[in-house]
């Protein structure tokens, strides 16, 4: 057996056992492996089928729409959507083999000949969004009135016509679309590729990302700064990769949103996520205001419960004395989740436990594979994928909740189709975070104990306030960052200066930011991947603690209207989704709502302090 992290042969051997057996993925529902026939007879398909539409309904739509052609626009609508699915189903299993081990030339190549196939073929696929979009509202209307199967994706149609201001001309679109393989999706390979090969000298033992960062919430403080002390290091050594990527990437999105004619540099992911910026504006401004009777308040309590007059940035996720330390296996962490959905609903655990049965999750660690933790949709006509990076941890079971929340939703929201089944990731968290809620009340209903009830609230206004106050400060920097690279490139000091001020300002004065954490931007995927995502996890989590007070008050039919709302996918806004709830997030009420929850944990946790003195 191979040894992982550099660990010793009896420590990983001990650590292996604790966890169980950990189930990895089987991708055959997708295709049988990476020289599967029907894999590459799947890419030619995709090829042909695309060039054929295009030849079909190119510079016809107008004229179909305008002549009211009965079922013709549906039926292109219909095609079109399918070869979407073909095309999403090839990258999705390229994507998740290559995510398996990064480090495989094999898989490597795979995943770069899939984009750049599927690139080309969606390339002939580009013209009918943005013909559709030409068209009349009128003609749309009417289209969408007398045609059936057109009809059937109104809310997309809608949806569509919402980026109609910032459409550029074909051949321009048709450049960039072609262009992001060796642009953008390039630039992305390299720092996936980069932070993989990566390795920390952790106290002489060579280590993987995911465990070092591991290690930051290991019991013994010693053992948390040679882990941080190590991550400085390698980042450091990085420095210069990870500058250039930033810059380049930063650059790439100021071209793109001056040539489309976005004003504000987080337009363009507010546009995406179907959010209006002032929803967006009112979240940040109400997270910030409440950082000192937050992330303030509380790190001022545990640093003097871990006997420190201010915790060293290595400290923050420490566990506290009362925690319990020993690993938790994978049945155990299996149980937990299921048994708190299963109480929820029993449909929701039963959709759940399919990912454990027929190996749908991808759990252990292993060299090459990608860090942290995502649940993939796939297309319709398969079905979602998990990977997590387990270790046995409380923050790898709430991980696992987390991550089949989001894998649920995918289920539900399938039946709406390859175009409609897809949620702005504003909403997108919603599933997942919800999912965590459920297990950690769940947990903490059966404790009793009130020492072991500290430690559970702690873990949790923990998870919080890096769900909440964390993402709004990465947000923040994030606006630093592109704001400054419209100025000309950034050095790596000046990225770190703008990361140690939003880390002070949200973290407060009871955590001391040491030599070596000015670098710790780097390792962050989203910065590279989607920039400005990260707002999502603050939106997502407020609105969670509103909805469960709602979930907490309601008499019956919750559940019901909650899956209807996973159900919708992408086919409802935020106000249509939340409305039977009671909810409305333009209201800024609502975000004062959502961080009053946390506040309240934080209430119940100093009064515990002063009951366990």
């Amino acid at each position: 057996m191979r040894l992982f992290s550099g660990e010793r042969k009896g420590t990983a051997a001990a650590k292996a056992k604790d966890l169980g057996d950990l189930p990895e993925w089987n991708l055959a529902d997708l295709y049988t492996g990476i020289n599967a026939p029907e894999l590459n007879t799947d890419m030619e398909r995709a090829a042909a089928e695309s060039q054929a539409f295009e030849s079909r309904w190119k510079g016809q739509l107008a004229a179909e729409a305008a002549r009211g052609a009965a079922g013709q626009l549906g039926i292109a609508l219909r095609d079109y959507e399918g070869l979407e699915e073909l095309i999403g189903r090839i990258a999705s299993y390229a994507g998740l083999i290559y995510a398996g081990d990064t480090s495989d030339p094999q898989r490597a190549k795979l995943y770069g000949d899939v984009q750049e196939r599927m690139t080309d073929a969606s390339a002939h696929l580009l013209f009918f969004a943005l013909e559709l979009n030409l068209i009349d509202d009128a003609v749309i209307e009417q289209a969408l009135a007398d045609d059936t199967l057109f009809g059937h994706y109104r809310p997309w149609v809608i949806d569509l016509r919402k980026d109609k201001p910032y459409q550029l001309e074909d051949r321009i679109e048709q450049l960039f679309h072609e262009k992001s393989v060796t642009g953008r999706g390039a630039w992305n390979r390299l720092f996936d590729e980069t932070m993989t090969e990566l390795r920390f000298d952790v106290g002489g033992e060579e280590m993987l990302l995911e465990p070092t960062l591991n290690r930051l919430q290991d019991a013994d403080g010693k053992v948390r700064q040679e882990a941080a002390e190590a991550l400085a290091v390698t980042f450091r050594k990085n420095l210069r990769t990870f500058t250039l990527i930033t810059n380049t990437l930063a650059k790439d999105k100021e071209i793109s949103d001056r040539w489309r004619g976005f004003k504000d540099i987080a337009d363009s992911r507010h546009l995406a996520n179907r959010v209006e910026k002032g929803v967006v504006d009112a979240l940040a401004a109400a997270v910030r205001e409440a950082y000192p009777h937050l992330s303030h308040r509380y790190y001022r309590m545990k640093a003097r419960w871990l006997g420190m007059d201010a915790m060293n940035h290595w400290d923050r996720n420490a566990p506290l004395p009362e925690t319990p330390q020993a690993t938790i296996g994978w049945e155990e962490a299996k149980n937990t989740v299921l048994s708190a959905y299963q109480d929820f609903s029993p449909d929701m655990a039963e959709i759940a436990r399919t990912f454990f049965d027929r190996n749908w999750i991808d759990a252990p660690v292993r060299p090459g594979k990608a860090p942290g933790a995502f649940a993939h949709p796939t297309v319709p006509s398969a079905h979602p994928y998990v990977l997590l990076n387990y270790m046995g941890k409380p923050r790898d079971v709430m991980t696992l909740a987390h991550e089949l929340g989001h894998g649920v939703h995918q289920v539900l929201a399938g039946g709406q189709g390859a175009l409609m089944a897809s949620t702005p990731l504003t909403l997108a968290e919603t599933a997942s975070v919800f999912g965590e809620m459920l297990t950690f009340r769940s947990l903490l209903d059966r404790t009793k104990d009130k020492r072991e009830r500290k430690a559970m609230l702690a873990q949790k206004v923990e998870d919080m306030i890096n769900t909440v106050v964390r993402q709004i400060a990465f947000y923040e920097f994030e606006r630093k960052v592109h704001t400054e690279r419209r100025n000309g490139e950034l050095t790596s000091d000046k990225i770190g200066e703008f990361w140690l001020e939003v880390q002070k300002e949200s973290l407060g004065p009871a955590i001391k930011l040491r030599d070596g954490y000015e670098t710790f931007w780097a390792y962050i995927p989203h910065f590279i991947h989607s920039p400005f995502y990260v707002y999502a996890y603050a939106f997502g989590d407020c609105l969670v603690n509103s909805l469960y007070a709602v979930y907490q008050n309601a008499e019956r039919g919750f559940q019901e209207k909650y899956f209807e709302m996973l159900r919708a996918g992408g086919t409802k806004h935020h106000s249509e989704l939340l409305k039977p709830f009671g909810l409305d997030a333009s209201d800024p009420k609502f975000w004062q709502g959502g961080l009053g929850v946390i506040s309240g944990l934080i209430d119940e946790l100093e009064a515990l302090d002063k009951a366990t003195a």
